[in-house]
């Protein structure tokens, strides 16, 4: 059981985290809108989310990134980012942990939250995974992106699994987009996100937030019929860092 202290604790750090998600929006509000008008600045709007927003969350939070990399990515190449999904921090980790800049393909969801939503719309490629046609689109959208130097991202478990499961299953699109384009997948494991900022309301404290950039699968030469072996080459690298992990 917590006791009152805890619990003040845990949510005086909830609440801060939003502060903190918010303030550099407000602070920013012209420039960002500036910047989101046109995909030619799309560069200039990643530059700020990863070094202004992204920055400020995780340090001013108390949760500093720790990186191990087995293979780094080459600037004006484009990537398939991949990660497991378990907490609020990992859109803000996976901007700090790619300097090439990268589009998120995301729920359509996320488009409600106030303010964040309305860059969210903006920026992102959204599906909704209900919707044929709709994942059709993603396709079309990631290949402009693609052609502009542009990477993309994707959490392939399509959601954050229960606080029970480690690493729920991959769904097929990052990979069978990945093959498609002829891009590498990066597999990207999270550790700490979890630990430091779950979803339980009462939960979570500052520290590291370890990410290990695993070595690069290479998609050359690889056909569709392929997205099965690709993803769960993809899922069994994160879930062994994960079990791994001290």
């Amino acid at each position: 059981m917590l006791t009152w202290v805890q619990k003040s604790g845990q949510l005086l750090f909830r609440v801060w985290f939003y502060i903190l998600v918010t303030l550099p929006i407000l602070l920013f509000l012209p420039f960002l809108i500036l910047v989101t008008l046109s995909e030619k600045t799309y560069a200039q709007f990643f530059w700020m989310a990863r070094n202004i927003w992204a920055a400020t969350i995780l340090y001013g939070m108390g949760c500093y990134p720790v990186f191990k990399r087995e293979e780094k990515l080459q600037k004006g190449k484009s990537y398939m980012l991949v990660a497991n999904h378990t907490s609020m921090l990992d859109i803000m980790l996976m901007l700090r942990t790619s300097r090439n800049p990268f589009v998120f393909v995301g729920k359509k969801e996320l488009q409600h939250i106030p303010l964040f939503g309305f860059f969210y719309k903006r920026v992102c490629i959204l599906v909704d995974r209900e919707d044929s046609r709709s994942r059709t689109a993603v396709y079309r959208r990631a290949q402009k992106r693609l052609n502009q130097g542009l990477s993309i991202c994707i959490f392939p478990e399509g959601g954050v699994p229960e606080e029970s499961v480690v690493l729920d299953k991959f769904k097929d699109g990052a990979f069978k987009m990945a093959i498609a384009h002829g891009i590498p997948v990066v597999p990207i494991t999270f550790l700490d996100n979890k630990k430091r900022f779950p979803f339980p309301f009462f939960s979570g404290s500052p520290g590291p937030l370890r990410v290990k950039v695993n070595r690069f699968i290479d998609t050359s030469g690889l056909k569709e019929t392929d997205k099965t072996t690709l993803r769960e080459q993809t899922r069994e690298l994160i879930l062994a860092d994960l079990s791994r992990r001290q």
